[in-house]
């Protein structure tokens, strides 16, 4: 026979006088909690010596509205009290309930208008509403009218009415071990040797204990914390920036010509704001329009300052990158930004309109495109991409260009973001006199492969299942 444990066998003796109870009930008799109690009938139920009975009761509640009138009468009741022989419309528009009364009462065809008169029918009553307020009743069309007219509140309650079955009965009749269960041994219990005859607990090691469901991080911004602590751990130092950018940062310093699609109204999201140039932003101007003092040709064309000067949702945190090198053009820099950008994107499973990105520089004398390979290849590497390799690619502001891939089993290679080696148009406008890496990477795609999802949005709903279930555990990072 399965063993009881001492909570179950306390219950099976109280059930086998009550035969029959509710958890509450037998929760006072048990000094326990009602959901304690139901938790033990369930083991018994298991081994066959209870039964549980889940119960769902409708009550319906009054609203503010409908305490009111549970006391007073409906405002037709009301107002069907008010009308008299010879009484008018005017006269009824001074009664406090003629807003909602009158209504009612033309709609149910308690009363006539002829000219000025009002009259009622024959027959005219409203007791079987008053009867529905005064007792609500599921079956009953009047309740549901009510609970339109936001009179009722309809509210389900659960209760469990547990019974002891016949095995339990006779378990019971054969006598239970009620003493007193030790659930640990103490030094003095060892000592002494009163060990040996204490009734102890018995345990049941196949057993899962009972989830537990702790406030923990989003699964998503653990990710992005992960990130960030990896890149601290390779020496980067992280930036911030606001998420309205002048196009200038956002666009020009990058050599982004001004006609470019990426610039059109439906991929970016422009404001009325406009925010003055920053001094020495005619070798950004020159830089566009004839290559300025490099042996670049530019673009060609005018190079407009009110379209610089225009303010946006920031398209890529480059934005932020570019201002702290512009403000730190000596070596060495070696730093990240991980934040929101925004693009006009129509929103399906794996696009969304505003989305987290990492953006990452370094420059230094020497460093060289093989550096920039390394660099990546390790930060992949520690977030569990074992495989990862790159392909060349073509981004406007840095030459040589790369993708960079990695693979996911089951799935093939996925390509991750862009990187290469910022122009020379980007730098020289900006005193910049040295090699500059450069990198950018979707985070919500990596979060999608780390989490299994299929469907982008599951990243910002509140699901709780799904934040239940997604393991607070972080992953294992590898490295090179």
């Amino acid at each position: 026979m399965a063993e009881l444990t001492q909570n179950e066998k306390r219950l099976l003796a109280i059930l086998e006088k009550e035969k029959k109870a509710d958890a509450p009930h037998l929760a006072g008799l048990l000094d326990a909690t009602p959901e304690a109690v139901v938790q033990w009938a369930h083991l018994a139920g298991d081994k066959g010596f209870a039964t549980v009975e889940r119960v769902v009761v409708k009550e319906y509640i009054y609203t503010d509205e409908g305490k009111a009138y549970a006391q007073n009468g409906l405002p037709e009741t009301q107002l069907l009290r008010f009308i008299l022989p010879g009484t008018t419309l005017a006269d009824l528009q001074k009664h406090e309930a003629f807003k909602i009364g009158f209504g009612q009462l033309r709609k149910k065809g308690l009363v006539k208008v002829e000219g000025t008169s009002v009259t009622k029918t024959a027959g005219a009553s409203t007791d079987a509403d008053e009867a529905a307020i005064r007792n609500p009743s599921g079956a009953d069309p009047k309740t549901k009218d009510l609970i339109k007219r936001g009179i009722l509140q309809e509210s389900e309650t659960v209760r469990y009415a547990i019974a002891i079955t016949t095995a339990g009965l006779s378990l019971v009749k054969k006598g239970l071990d009620l003493r007193g269960e030790s659930g640990t041994l103490t030094r003095d219990q060892i000592i002494s040797g009163e060990w040996k005859t204490a009734n102890l607990r018995k345990y049941d090691v196949t057993k899962l204990p009972k989830k537990a469901w702790p406030g923990k991080i989003h699964p998503y911004q653990r990710i992005i914390a992960e990130m960030r602590e990896i890149l601290l751990e390779m020496g980067f130092t992280e930036l911030y920036g606001g998420i309205v950018q002048q196009s200038y940062w956002n666009f020009d310093a990058l050599f982004q010509p001004q006609d470019h699609p990426a610039r059109e109204m439906q991929d970016t999201f422009y404001l009325r704001e406009t925010l003055p140039l920053p001094p020495g932003y005619e070798k950004v101007k020159a830089m566009h329009e004839c290559g300025g003092e490099t042996s670049s040709t530019g673009w060609g064309g005018i190079w407009k300052e009110e379209k610089a000067e225009q303010c946006v949702l920031r398209t890529h945190t480059t934005s932020v990158s570019i201002q702290y090198l512009a403000r730190n053009p000596n070596p060495p820099v070696k730093a990240f930004c991980i934040g929101r950008v925004y693009r006009r994107e129509t929103i399906d499973t794996t696009h969304l309109a505003e989305f987290e990105q990492l953006e990452g520089i370094v420059m230094d004398e020497g460093v060289t495109f093989g550096n920039l390979l390394g660099i990546l290849r390790e930060f992949y590497h520690r977030m569990g991409f074992e495989g990862v390799r790159f392909k060349p690619s073509y981004y406007p502001y840095t030459e040589p260009s790369l993708d960079a891939e990695v693979y996911v089993e089951g799935i093939g290679w996925i390509e991750m973001g862009g990187a290469g080696i910022f122009r020379e148009e980007v730098t020289a406008p900006l005193g910049i006199n040295y090699p500059v890496l450069a990198w950018g990477l979707g985070v919500s795609r990596i979060a999608m492969l780390r989490l299994g999802l299929k469907d982008l949005r599951y990243l910002h709903k509140s699901d709780v299942a799904f934040l239940r279930e997604t393991p607070a555990l972080r992953h294992t990072k590898g490295g090179i």
